[in-house]
């Protein structure tokens, strides 16, 4: 018997409006410096409302602007911009890519960190990873901070006013989650903790996946036509924010994941959002699996209807080649958690699981249309 490890964010908060518990936040937590993370487009967006529950608790806080890539030069230049000693938290607000480097400023300035997520489009809110791309956009690496996020904030009104896609990317970013957990443990891999994973842990990456099966289309639904959250919606916000990270980080990854070191490569694979990417991996994951061909159809199915990407020619990849292919094949076979896959896969084995994955989603969208 070895011993096992499983983690979790300080505090976790979820419901409309629920920023406007940042400042009692802050005073309990005894910060009287804080900084926040934040791009442009959210502070266009919902800045005035981060404002006004920080004016209303009598916070001022410094802002720092992030430019939209999250790279070691990125985080070194807003620690730099944070300038003074006196920060004493560090506010995440934004997407994946501004979470991970208000993580990466929090770690450099040996801060607290709080993330309020603006999207709900990925499963890095609740976990201590933060993952590097490098300049082209390409995954360059992931860090760890020394503990997870103190309080993850999550106001399901501003999540469901962001456009809908990032809300259906979030969903195809959790579902791999019970599928990865399995695989890692039964391949005896290693979560982001650096032990087995707790029964705990794959039980919430199984509930994760049931509750987006329940909830998910009326969810989606939900938030295209009105963009307000119901209780639909605040059932795949929980899954998509808090049980995918907890399932990721407690449970271990796979070949989802491990394909998008090949994915992020691809000059126009790139540009689409990371759930979006892990969405169709899961996809090659299944397949990879050897598991029925029924299994996997009615899983792909799932994702279309759901709007996520179920072909390359879905994500702007006509008739991909197989120089193409080979590459992306290669990146995730040097993957660290490629291991954690039963049977293994070498490259060849990726390759044609990748064709085959793409085989199914163009059948499926041949005959919709």
């Amino acid at each position: 018997m070895t011993v096992k490890t499983i983690g979790f964010p300080g505090r976790y908060l979820q419901g409309p409006g629920a920023i406007q518990e940042l400042g009692s936040l802050l005073k309990e937590l005894d910060s009287r410096f804080p900084v926040v993370v934040a791009d442009d487009v959210v502070r266009h967006a919902a800045g005035k409302v981060m404002d006004e529950a920080l004016a209303t608790a009598g916070i001022i806080a410094r802002q720092l602007r992030f430019s939209g890539e999250c790279t070691a030069g990125e985080i070194g230049k807003l620690v730099e911009a944070a300038g003074s000693s006196h920060v004493d938290m560090v506010i995440g607000f934004g997407g994946g890519k501004t979470i991970d480097t208000a993580k990466g400023v929090a770690k450099a300035l040996g801060c607290r960190l709080i993330i309020v997520p603006s999207i709900a489009s990925n499963d890095s809110p609740t976990s201590r990873l933060i993952v590097l791309y490098d300049d082209q956009h390409g995954v360059a690496g992931v860090e760890k901070m020394a503990r997870n996020p103190d309080v993850v904030l999550v106001d399901t009104a501003i999540i469901a006013r962001a456009p809908v896609r990032f809300f259906i990317a979030g969903l195809g970013d959790a579902l791999s989650k019970k599928f990865e957990a399995a695989q890692c443990h039964l391949a005896g891999g290693k979560n982001f903790f650096g032990t087995e994973s707790l029964a705990t842990a794959r039980l919430l990456a199984d509930h994760c996946y049931e509750t987006i099966l329940e909830f998910g289309l009326d969810a989606v639904a939900q938030v295209r036509a009105h963009s307000a959250p119901n209780d639909a919606v605040e059932r795949c916000i929980e899954a998509s924010v808090l049980l995918s990270g907890l399932g990721f980080e407690s449970g271990g990854l796979s070949l989802s994941h491990a394909l998008t070191r090949g994915f992020t490569a691809h000059p126009e694979l790139s540009k689409f959002l990371h759930g979006e990417l892990v969405g169709f991996g899961t996809i090659v994951q299944l397949i990879a699996e050897n598991r029925p061909v029924a299994e996997i159809q009615k899983h792909t199915k799932f994702c279309q209807a759901l709007g996520l990407p179920v072909s390359f020619a879905e994500m702007n990849v006509q008739n991909i080649s197989d120089a193409a292919l080979i590459d992306i094949a290669e990146k995730t076979h040097a993957a660290p958690y490629i291991g954690n896959l039963h049977p293994a896969a070498d490259v060849d084995r990726i390759v044609d699981c990748l064709q085959r994955a793409d085989l199914l989603g163009n059948s499926l969208v041949q005959r919709q249309d």
